[in-house]
């Protein structure tokens, strides 16, 4: 059986909204990450097969097949193809994915995968508003066949957020206490430089934007709920963010042929289906298909990427699967750190592949919460 093997991750700094990288072309966000990735590994560019990138909200700057754009913005060779993959916020980590699956399928041997995705120039949702003209208020709206099978019930993530807050009876307090730990782990990896070995610097922003460190519980009790009567505000909710990340895959000859160091193996990746309504609770069953694929035990893995879409998303995943809360998301998660939608599983696989590298851990699992109730899980194994 041929084996997918990581070679090369790097990310940008994740930038707040409106920040640092909030005029950055996704472009030559993309682009920046590439180029750094080709220089760090030392592959030949015109020996990748195919630039697989995640992104939600391809319209304006990041319509067009923004994978093939930012490749050839990158100035890398034109013979190489591209193709951009939507599976909402885990648009990236689908990519690599995808990546993963042509090497082990032996129909490649060198793959780019990543993502890109600027917030601040791309607004949330923009692709979803651009239908409004055409009488869809939503991708739902118009349908016969969804509205028989699931009504006229709200979709949207703050419901859903607010579903499995009150499921797993998650407290506000208990939700903030969760939110201020991202933000004081986030904060000490920045301070401590944990990051700087999988950050490329881009055009004078050369670290994570986002952890506030004059956040505090009495700060997050004085806001207001997203939702009239819920438990939810914006401190308990990942940040709008831009940023871009690339990772190299290859295949067993495409190390041998090109000099390459294997970095981790893909020991697992696997996408599974929930309840679009609840819409964020998919990672509970998607990591208990994962472990039962693979015979391991959420004690068998070092450290865990799970991304922080919401804090209930990782508070109820946390009871339903037992795991060591300091082992998951050790260097704070997406309510601290940001996250920019089709970078975001990009953004997590080159963190937890540094975080396994930093503590010598052997396996690392990835997992995020996508639009239409949907998951993906990765297990890296560190080499």
């Amino acid at each position: 059986m041929n084996e997918a093997y990581i070679v090369g991750a790097v990310r940008t700094p994740v930038g707040r909204r409106n920040g640092g990288l909030a005029r950055a072309h996704p472009a030559d966000l993309g682009a920046h990450v590439l180029k750094e990735l080709m220089a760090r590994t030392g592959a030949d560019p015109a020996a990748v097969e195919d630039v697989i990138f995640g992104c939600v909200d391809t319209i304006g700057p990041q319509a067009g097949d923004v994978a093939r754009t930012c490749w050839l913005a990158a100035g890398l060779p034109e013979e190489v193809p591209g193709v951009t993959v939507d599976r909402q916020c885990g648009s990236s980590q689908q990519a690599l994915h995808f990546a993963a699956q042509a090497v082990l399928s032996g129909t490649a041997d060198l793959v780019v995968a990543g993502g890109v995705q600027n917030m601040s120039m791309v607004p949330i949702s923009s692709a979803m508003l651009a239908g409004r003209p055409l009488g869809h208020d939503t991708p739902f709206s118009g349908s016969k066949g969804w509205s028989e099978r699931y009504g006229t019930r709200e979709i949207s993530q703050f419901a859903g957020a607010e579903q499995i807050a009150a499921r797993w009876d998650l407290s506000r307090e208990e939700m903030e206490a969760y939110a201020c730990e991202s933000h004081r782990r986030a904060a000490a990896a920045v301070d401590t430089g944990r990051f700087a070995r999988e950050i490329t610097p881009y055009e004078g922003v050369t670290a994570d934007e986002g952890p506030r460190r004059d956040t505090g519980p009495a700060k997050m009790a004085g806001l207001r709920t997203l939702v009239d009567g819920g438990r939810l505000t914006a401190a308990l909710a990942s940040q709008i963010s831009d940023g871009a990340a690339a990772l190299l895959v290859a295949s067993p000859r495409a190390v041998r042929e090109h000099g390459l160091t294997p970095r981790a193996r893909v020991h697992h990746l696997s996408a599974r289906g929930g309840d679009p309504v609840e819409m964020l609770s998919a990672p509970i069953p998607a990591t208990a298909y994962a472990l039962g694929r693979t015979g391991m035990a959420i004690g068998d893995i070092d450290t865990v990427e799970i991304n922080e879409a919401f804090a209930p998303v990782v508070l109820a995943w946390l009871k339903e699967t037992g795991a060591d809360p300091a082992r998951v998301n050790p260097n704070g998660g997406a309510i601290a750190l940001g996250h920019p939608l089709g970078a975001t599983g990009a953004v997590l696989a080159v963190k937890l592949l540094h975080e396994l590298e930093r503590t010598g851990g052997r396996y690392g699992l990835q997992t995020m919460c996508e639009g239409g109730g949907q998951a993906n899980v990765t297990v890296l194994e560190r080499l």
